[in-house]
C-alpha cells in the first residue's frame, strides 16, 4: 500500500509541478490542499489518514495536541531548517520523524524592496489612478538617493538589503542587540542605538528572528520615535511589531506608511483590518514565494520522503 503524503497551503495549486516526484511515486500517493484549514478540528479531518505531511514554513502550528490526533503521520516535512512552532518532544513520542529544506534568503530581499520602492512612488496608488481614468500624477515620490535606511537586524538578509541600500545611495544605519560597530562596518552599515536609528531612518526595515527577545520589539513608543515621513517595512515575523500600535500609526498618520507581507494571523481573515488600514501596502506572505524557492522546497521534500524511505540519513529538524 502507497503511503499517503499531503501537501498543506499549496494555494498556487503548483507543489506537484514545482519539482520531480518519480523517484517517490511508486511508494507515495500525493494530495495537494489549496486552501487553508482554520483550526485543528478542519486539519484532522483533512490529513489524519495521511503518513506524510508537507507544510511551509511556520503557517500550520504542529503542538503536542494536534499531533496526538494524526495517528498514520510518519514523517513531517516543513520548507527551511528553523520551525518554531513544531513541538519536537511530541513528534519524537509518537514515532513521527521532523526535517526541512534548504531556503534562499534573497526572495524576501527581493521582496523588502518591492514594498520599500512601492511605498516611496505610491505604485498601487498612482497605476490604479491611471487604470481607471484618474488624475495624471497626485503624489510626489520620496527619494531614496541620499535618505536614510534603517535596519533592525544585520544578519543574512538584513546585509543583503544593507548592500541595495547603499547601491541607491542611502545612508545605512542598522540595530540589534548583539551588533559590533566591525560588523556593522563589514555590511557597509553604521551601528546606531535603537531609538536612534528609529527617531533618524526615512525607511525602516525589519529583520531580526523572532524570539522572546524580539517579540514587540516595535510597539507603540517605538513607533512614536519614527518621523512622520518615515516608512516600516516588515518582512520577516509578524510578532516583531505590534499590529495593533501599526494600526493605530497608521491610522493616525503618525508614520508614513508601512510594508507589510507577515501577520499575526494567515491568511488574514476577510473583515482584518489589515485589509483596510489606510497607508498600507501589504502582501501575503510572499517573502519566500518564488520560482527557485519552491523548486527547493518541493524538490528536497522528495529527497527527505526517499531519505525516509530508504533509512537513509535525513535533513532533521529539531
Amino acid at each position: 500500500m502507497k503511503l499517503r503524503c499531503a501537501v498543506l497551503d499549496d494555494f498556487q495549486d503548483v507543489a506537484t509541478t514545482a519539482a520531480d516526484w518519480s523517484p517517490v511515486l511508486d511508494h507515495v500517493e500525493v494530495t495537494g490542499f489549496t486552501r487553508h484549514f482554520a483550526d485543528e478540528d478542519e486539519l484532522v479531518a483533512a490529513v489524519s489518514g495521511f503518513d506524510v505531511i508537507i507544510t511551509l514554513r511556520e503557517r500550520v502550528s504542529f503542538p503536542a495536541s494536534l499531533i496526538a490526533r494524526l495517528p498514520r503521520l510518519r514523517l513531517l516535512i516543513a520548507s527551511g531548517m528553523r520551525n518554531s512552532v513544531i513541538d519536537y518532544a511530541a513528534a519524537a513520542e509518537h514515532g513521527v520523524t521532523v526535517c526541512g529544506t534548504e531556503s534562499a534568503s534573497t526572495p524576501p530581499v527581493e521582496l523588502t524592496w518591492a514594498l520599500l520602492l512601492g511605498l516611496a512612488r505610491n505604485l498601487v496608488g498612482e497605476s490604479s489612478a491611471l487604470r481607471a481614468g484618474g488624475p495624471w500624477q497626485s503624489t510626489v515620490g520620496a527619494d531614496l538617493h541620499g535618505s536614510r535606511l534603517g535596519l533592525i537586524g544585520l544578519g543574512k538578509i538584513g546585509s543583503r538589503i544593507a548592500a541595495v541600500g547603499a547601491a541607491f545611495g542611502m545612508e545605512v544605519v542598522a540595530w540589534s542587540r548583539n551588533l559590533t560597530d566591525e560588523r556593522a562596518a563589514a555590511a557597509g552599515a553604521k551601528r546606531v542605538e535603537k531609538a536612534r536609528l528609529l527617531a533618524e531612518s526615512d525607511f525602516v526595515s525589519v529583520h531580526v528572528v523572532l524570539n522572546e527577545g524580539t517579540r514587540g520589539l516595535i510597539g507603540a513608543a517605538e513607533l512614536a520615535l519614527m518621523k512622520p515621513s518615515a516608512y516600516l517595512i516588515n518582512t520577516s515575523r509578524s510578532a516583531v511589531v505590534d499590529q495593533d500600535a501599526l494600526l493605530a500609526a497608521l491610522h493616525d498618520g503618525r508614520i508614513a506608511g508601512a510594508g507589510i507581507d507577515v501577520f499575526d494571523t494567515e491568511p488574514l481573515p476577510a473583515d482584518h483590518p489589515m485589509r483596510t488600514a489606510p497607508r498600507l501596502l501589504a502582501t501575503p506572505h510572499l517573502g519566500y514565494v518564488s520560482q527557485a524557492n519552491y523548486r527547493t522546497y518541493y524538490g528536497q521534500a522528495v529527497e527527505d520522503i526517499q531519505a525516509y524511505l530508504a533509512g537513509a540519513p535525513i535533513r532533521r529538524l529539531g
